[in-house]
């Protein structure tokens, strides 16, 4: 196995792994969101003269639709749909009006979920200089050699990685680095639990692993797969990806040194 591997099931089962991990993925839940007065006074007109297309169009423009329904993102993408479309949108106003106005604004004002803060944590993190150097700017990481943290989006690192690395896999990459003259791509992630969306996120950050590229490939996961026991996480963990580089992101630092 592995030796990160090893080292990082065994961190989490013995150690307050948990205690540790919250440097690295503070999942505090954000405060509610916050509601624009003039654009929520747009709402309230349209709902108090029972005008159910401006109503549809004026929440879509918040960032959190208050009802949760399958052909909402379709409408958010496609604004001309509204107007060629009226059974829609009536039906979607008719659950509105039942709300009432106080409640549409509770659910537009909803924190962000915890889940969906998860993914820029981990660059936060080592923004912070975890990994023992501060993420430097592209002209600054190309212009020598030295131990260095690539600054970026995950699209901005994907793309040096296409350009410079080779890498040919369409995913955001959350790490981009070069030390002791070894470059190393990576994608971190937080497994909250198992089953569903957490098992494709597993697989997303396996795939990286399996792409073509001129570096040293690292899937930095933290969370539930480090449980002993029979589920599948763990069983492809430790047979089927033992000896590839996975890791918890706080044994990462050790093993970027150590190339």
């Amino acid at each position: 196995m592995n030796r990160y591997l090893e080292l990082s099931i065994e961190y989490a089962n013995q150690r307050s792994y948990l205690d540790d991990l919250y440097s690295v993925y503070p999942t505090i839940p954000e405060g509610i969101r916050n509601i624009d007065k003039q654009a929520w006074g747009k709402v309230e007109a349209a709902f108090n003269k029972g005008n159910n297309y401006e109503l549809i169009k004026r929440l879509l423009e918040f960032d959190l639709f208050p009802i949760k329904d399958s052909y909402v993102a379709y409408l958010r993408r496609d604004k001309s749909s509204l107007e060629r479309n009226p059974k829609t949108i009536n039906r979607l106003s008719g659950r509105l009006y039942e709300m009432g106005l106080d409640l549409i604004y509770q659910k537009c004002s909803e924190a962000k979920e915890t889940n969906r803060q998860i993914g820029p944590m981990f660059r936060k993190w080592a923004a912070s200089k975890s990994l023992g150097l501060k993420p430097c700017s592209l002209e600054q990481f190309v212009s020598n050699n030295e131990d260095a943290v690539l600054e970026g989006s995950d699209v901005q690192l994907m793309r040096f990685a296409k350009e410079h690395l080779g890498y040919n896999h369409n995913k955001g990459l959350d790490l981009v680095a070069r030390f002791n003259g070894k470059y190393v791509i990576g994608e971190a992630k937080f497994l909250t639990d198992f089953g569903g969306h957490q098992n494709s996120q597993f697989r997303d950050a396996l795939a990286t692993l399996d792409a073509e590229v001129d570096a040293v490939a690292v899937a930095v996961l933290d969370g539930v797969l480090y449980i002993r026991g029979k589920n599948k996480m763990y069983t492809e963990l430790t047979e089927i990806s033992a000896e590839k580089n996975i890791m918890s992101a706080l044994l990462l630092r050790e093993f970027l040194y150590s190339l």
